[in-house]
């Protein structure tokens, strides 16, 4: 379909049927038809970025209160008040009061610091075996990257709750299980992802030149091959650290993370599964906190890696 260009401007608001539609196509320059087509990339690029705001001003709160919880709360997290037990929200207590009085607004505040040490330390586990078996499967000999591989597969096809929960039955429930065990079973899908990476930059064109330069195999590995295969994890860690804290409340969750008195957010969980048809809102309000905060790292995640690949590009 060809639209006819020549005709002067004054004259779009008779060929259009209305002042409107020529205003439109004059102040863009372009055809109605271009216009239509950029209104809803238009609508897509704004929504883009309001998420992207909202889920920095998220990560802003949880940074102030892993930092400064008094900026937030003047409550305190373990301050127990017999008379109000289970008192539903209102605006004395913003998230209501546990069986005990506490108020949870107070502890959903001082908990983000437990919450986040256990989702960033189980994320930096997790990358940082990603990398060494992924380094390994990519770049070891044939058969130190073939057993690597087949680790990797074995240990990939847990399910990663799965096996979070046999190294806590191993090494029993605390805070540092929860990391560990997190980080290990979540780690293979990370180090394929490493080992892809590694293997796209080994056989890239400026690796194939350097070799043919006769630069050493150490410079080539340290300046070329391993810069560029670590550079994605930047965004992945920043995926990574929202599905962390979701497993480890999962397993707080089911009574295997940090021990009550904690304010760690899958504890909360937990300790509001008794009252769940009681008192929803023990269960409810620290449940919104994870999910709101997995969504704000992974809008974060996915914008970084968006302008990583637009750099790489």
């Amino acid at each position: 379909m060809t639209v006819a260009t020549d005709r002067p401007v004054t004259e779009a608001p008779a060929a259009a049927g209305g002042a409107g539609a020529g205003t439109g196509a004059g102040t863009t320059g372009g055809s109605p038809v271009a216009v239509a087509l950029t209104r809803p990339r238009r609508r897509r690029r704004a929504l883009r970025h309001a998420g992207l705001v909202l889920a920095l001003v998220t990560l802003a709160l949880i940074l102030v209160a892993i930092l400064f919880p008094g900026a937030l709360t003047s409550g305190s997290p373990t301050a127990t008040n017999l008379d109000e037990p289970l008192r539903s929200p209102s605006w004395s207590h913003w998230f209501g009061t546990d069986e005990s009085g506490r108020d949870l607004y107070a502890r959903v505040v001082h908990g983000a610091r437990d919450s986040l040490l256990i989702g960033g330390g189980a994320a930096a586990v997790a990358i940082g075996l990603a990398l060494l078996l992924g380094s390994l499967a990519a770049l070891g000999h044939r058969w130190v990257a073939g057993a690597t591989n087949r680790l990797i597969e074995v240990v990939f096809a847990f399910p990663t709750l799965l096996a979070a929960l046999l190294l806590v039955a191993v090494l029993g429930p605390s805070a540092w299980t929860q990391v560990f065990a997190v980080g290990i079973g979540s780690s293979p899908g990370y180090a394929r992802i490493v080992r892809g990476q590694v293997l796209a930059a080994k056989g890239s064109g400026y690796v194939e030149a350097a070799v043919e330069l006769g630069h050493p195999r150490r410079r080539i590995l340290l300046r070329h091959v391993m810069p560029n295969a670590v550079r994605p994890l930047v965004a992945i860690f920043a995926l990574a650290v929202g599905q962390m804290i979701v497993w480890a409340s999962s397993l707080s969750f089911l009574g295997l993370g940090v021990a009550p008195p904690s304010s760690e957010w899958g504890a909360l969980l937990d300790a509001g599964r008794p009252y769940v048809t009681r008192a929803s809102w023990l269960i409810i309000a620290p449940g919104l906190v994870i999910v709101v905060l997995a969504l704000a790292t992974t809008t974060v995640g996915k914008h970084l890696r968006n302008l990583l690949e637009r750099g790489s590009a």
